[in-house]
C-alpha cells in the first residue's frame, strides 16, 4: 500500500511539474523571448497559439491526471464531509478543491478565447490592430490568472504536506 501511494504521489508531482513548469516557462521565458523573434503582435500571437496548442497536448492530460490522483489522494475525506469541515487539513483540502475549480474555469476561458476560428482569423489577417490588441490583453490576463492559481494550488499542497 505504501508503494502504491508513493507511485501515485510521484505521478501527481510529475504532472504538477509539467502543468506548472510548462506554464511558467511560457510566461517567463518564451513570451518575452518571442518579442525579440517576431516583429508584430499578430505574428507573436500566431506563434504563441501554436506553442500553446503543442503544450496542451501534454498539459491537458497532465491536468486530468493531476485531478484524478488528487481525488484518489483524498477520496476517503471526500466521502466524509464532516471531516472536511471540522479539521484544518480538511479545510485546506476544500480550499485546494475550490482553487482547482477556479483553475478549470480560468483555463476553460483561456481555451475559449483562443479557439480555432480566432486562430484562423489571426492567420488570415482578418482582425484589426484594435481587435488583436484586445485579444492579446485577454490572453495575457487569463493566462496570468491561470498561472497564479496554479502556483496557489502548489502552495496549498505544500501546506497539506506539512500537515497544516
Amino acid at each position: 500500500m505504501a508503494l502504491e501511494q508513493a507511485i501515485i504521489t510521484w505521478i501527481h508531482l510529475v504532472c504538477a511539474a509539467i502543468w506548472v513548469g510548462g506554464s511558467l516557462f511560457i510566461a517567463i521565458v518564451f513570451a518575452p523571448l518571442l518579442k525579440t523573434m517576431a516583429p508584430t503582435v499578430e505574428e507573436r500571437l500566431q506563434i504563441m497559439i501554436k506553442a500553446g496548442r503543442r503544450f496542451n497536448k501534454i498539459a491537458i492530460p497532465s491536468l486530468v491526471i493531476l485531478i484524478a490522483t488528487g481525488i484518489f489522494n483524498v477520496h476517503q475525506m471526500i466521502l466524509r464531509p464532516d471531516f472536511l469541515l471540522s479539521t484544518s487539513y480538511g479545510i485546506m483540502v476544500v480550499i485546494k478543491i475550490i482553487l482547482v475549480i477556479a483553475l478549470l474555469i480560468s483555463f476553460g476561458a483561456h481555451v475559449r478565447i483562443i479557439r480555432k476560428e480566432v486562430e484562423q482569423k489571426i492567420v488570415q489577417k482578418q482582425l484589426s490592430e484594435v481587435q488583436i490588441a484586445k485579444l492579446r490583453k485577454k490572453i495575457i490576463i487569463v493566462g496570468e490568472t491561470t498561472v497564479v492559481i496554479s502556483i496557489a494550488i502548489l502552495f496549498v499542497a505544500a501546506l497539506l504536506d506539512a500537515g497544516i
